[in-house]
């Protein structure tokens, strides 16, 4: 008879079990640097990926500018927001950004606020990484299955897009990972299970949508507690969930905006906001509609991802070990398509399930070959098959898409708008912007309170105040393509942009940002009709005609002749040519002035110098325009490509030029 011991000795390890490591009796150093080097070249090679051109990809959006701004409030302001805190989130997720930016001193060493709080994404990130890798082992799989997971989880390009962006997802789901990483404990349980109730309820107060997890979390710590204390146990881990959750309810108890009242806010106010009056994202067969964007942005990014973990869900229904994941991630998927609101971030949850899935299906189709039954073998195909076309479908798109992410400058427009603002706009310039930019602007000096978040403008009373004309209180609106794209229902922004003209337009598609001028009195619609101003410029235009030391290109004469082009221009060219020859290379209208005058003039040349790269000439030209004051200063004087290019505001003073006698 063969020996228990013999038996042990002799029978093959079950490679689709947990192998308990006492059994292993692998010393336990070995062990950690078995892991350590299993886990670090996904983690690093993810990290770089995520790391490189963090500022240029993608373009910063309006989202990420809301919660960098609360969290350089908390440090810089000494208050929970840049505005008044309505209860729309928690505000423990832009608490832990400001604890990472004040820590790290982030704020001073980047330029841009946006950039700095994405680099606390990163270390979220890369934390959530580190506990996958290790709740993939627990669950019961093998090493490499951990670091593919890993990989997945930091280098598929949906990962990447929406792990640099700045959004409390990330930091929630680091705290997901951990909370459900306690939750599997079974040794030291108790402690275990008030560390994973206590970590879930810091990702819930993080971005509370976090909470379609407890099935989960709540699931695990049934399933493993010990039945003769599984009460006791269970009781605490609520309880503490339950007093962390609480905490929310005491802040607004503090602040005394636990129920509405009128002219504040209120946490019941917020929380009906957003559970029952917010407006929904529409149908997935609405192409116009956000659900359809949203989803449309997700598939785009990796089309690959979202169909093989959704197969791999489905088939990982059959698996034990599998099935808790794979039904949280249908559920969760399903969940989408209620007919509510659809976060845009809303996939960072799924991230993790996604890989987890994936990974374990890869291993277990592996697994499946090797076997003896032939059934087993044919699912062992089947599964296999589908992975590979999966890989060979996503090795194209994977490599196009993270070379848009190491490569691309997207957020270039951005930062030219904000260059041009602090060079061009005057101090006391009061401005509807994205929140991207809010504070980056109050950084190079303009007041905070003229810096104003355009969803404020009218949905904010403290705003409204500084503001009783609405539009016409704002010299300044910098479009992005969140407000390009916004609902109308914010009458202020919708008439400040039907009222102004572009003076600056930096970008192309959905990147563009343009700089618009607010035309406060409407003088171009007056301008539009006063005859007598258009017979004075047709005088003074056939004047600078005549003037041998103007060059006008032949097509730009007739601009002239007709009275179409903006006195201030026509002034300064006459001005220009007593110091020597200028040379026109166009003049051209601004966006969006009704009067439909010309108020743009580019000059090529100048003194006998070429503009466009002779820097002396550049020079002597931006001098001159600087120096003017009064009515005859330009809204902005850059160097172009074509040369140095000025741009007259669309309020053209009316007495400018003589009118002609009748």
């Amino acid at each position: 008879m063969t020996s228990t011991l013999d038996r042990s000795a002799q029978a093959p390890l079950r490679t689709d079990r947990a192998v308990p490591h006492a059994r292993r009796r692998v010393p336990a150093w070995r062990s950690r640097l078995g892991d350590a080097l299993w886990l670090l070249p996904p983690l690093l090679l993810g990290l770089l990926v995520n790391g490189a051109n963090l500022g240029g990809s993608p373009q910063r959006i309006d989202d990420e500018g809301t919660y960098a701004a609360q969290a350089w409030s908390i440090g810089n302001l000494g208050e929970l927001t840049h505005y008044t805190y309505w209860y729309d989130h928690p505000p423990l997720g832009w608490i832990q950004i400001a604890a990472w930016a004040g820590l790290t001193d982030a704020w001073n060493r980047y330029d841009v606020a946006v950039i700095a709080a994405r680099e606390a994404m990163l270390v979220a990130s890369a934390i959530a990484a580190v506990l996958l890798w290790f709740l993939v082992r627990r669950i019961g799989f093998a090493r490499l299955t951990a670091s593919v997971a890993v990989a997945l989880f930091l280098l598929s390009p949906l990962a990447v897009q929406f792990h640099r962006q700045v959004y409390l997802d990330n930091i929630a789901t680091a705290w997901l990972l951990a909370a459900l990483l306690l939750a599997l404990s079974r040794r030291a349980q108790l402690a275990g299970y008030i560390g994973a109730a206590a970590a879930f309820g810091v990702a819930v107060l993080t971005k509370e949508t976090y909470l379609l997890a407890l099935p989960l979390v709540a699931w695990f710590m049934w399933r493993g507690a010990d039945r003769t204390t599984r009460r006791y146990t269970l009781s605490v881990a609520a309880a503490v969930l339950g007093l962390i959750g609480l905490t929310y309810v005491a802040l607004a108890a503090v602040k005394g905006e636990v129920m509405p009242a009128a002219g504040r806010v209120s946490l019941w106010d917020g929380l009906a906001f957003q559970l029952a009056s917010r407006e929904g994202s529409g149908s997935l067969f609405d192409p116009e509609s956000l659900m359809a964007r949203t989803v449309g942005l997700w598939w785009q990014l990796d089309a690959v991802l979202i169909v093989t973990a959704l197969a791999a869900a489905v088939a990982a229904l059959l698996v034990r070990r599998l099935r808790p994941w794979a039904v949280t991630l249908l559920a969760l998927t399903a969940f989408m398509f209620r007919g509510g609101y659809l976060p845009v971030p809303y996939v960072i949850m799924l991230l993790p399930f996604a890989t987890i899935v994936v990974a374990g299906m890869g291993q277990l189709a592996v697994e499946a070959l090797r076997a003896h039954g032939v059934f087993r073998r044919l699912g062992g195909v089947a599964v296999a098959s589908g992975l590979v076309v999966a890989v060979i479908a996503a090795g194209p798109l994977w490599a196009a898409q993270l070379r848009g992410f190491l490569l691309a400058d997207l957020d270039r427009p951005l930062r030219d708008a904000e260059s041009w603002m602090t060079q061009n706009a005057p101090a006391d310039s009061r401005m509807l912007v994205d929140d991207a930019m809010w504070v980056d602007l109050v950084r190079a000096g303009f007041e905070r309170e003229n810096v104003v978040w355009y969803y404020k403008a009218d949905t904010d009373s403290d705003v409204q105040e500084l503001a009783p004309d609405g539009w016409r209180d704002y010299d300044y609106v910098i479009t992005t393509d969140s407000m390009r794209t916004f609902p109308t229902e914010f009458p202020t922004v919708r008439q400040a942009i039907e009222n102004s003209a572009v003076v600056a337009s930096f970008g192309e598609g959905a990147q563009k940002v343009e700089v618009r001028l607010v035309d406060s009195d409407q003088a171009a619609l007056a301008q539009a009709a006063d005859d007598g101003l258009y017979a004075a410029r047709s005088v003074a235009g056939q004047q600078v005609l005549r003037n041998p030391d103007v060059g006008v290109p032949a097509e730009q004469q007739d601009l002239l002749t007709s009275g179409v082009v903006d006195g201030r221009i026509l002034l300064t060219l006459g001005q220009l040519s007593a110091s020597g020859r200028v040379d026109v290379a166009d003049i051209t209208q601004l966006e969006g002035d009704p009067s439909g005058v010309h108020r743009q003039l580019i000059v090529s040349s100048y003194a006998g110098q070429d503009a466009r790269a002779d820097a002396a000439g550049a020079d002597a030209l931006l001098r001159f325009y600087e120096s003017l004051t009064g009515p005859l200063r330009p809204v902005s004087v850059e160097r172009g490509d074509a040369g140095v290019v000025i741009t007259f505001s669309p309020d053209e003073p009316v007495d400018l030029l003589p009118r002609p006698a009748d």
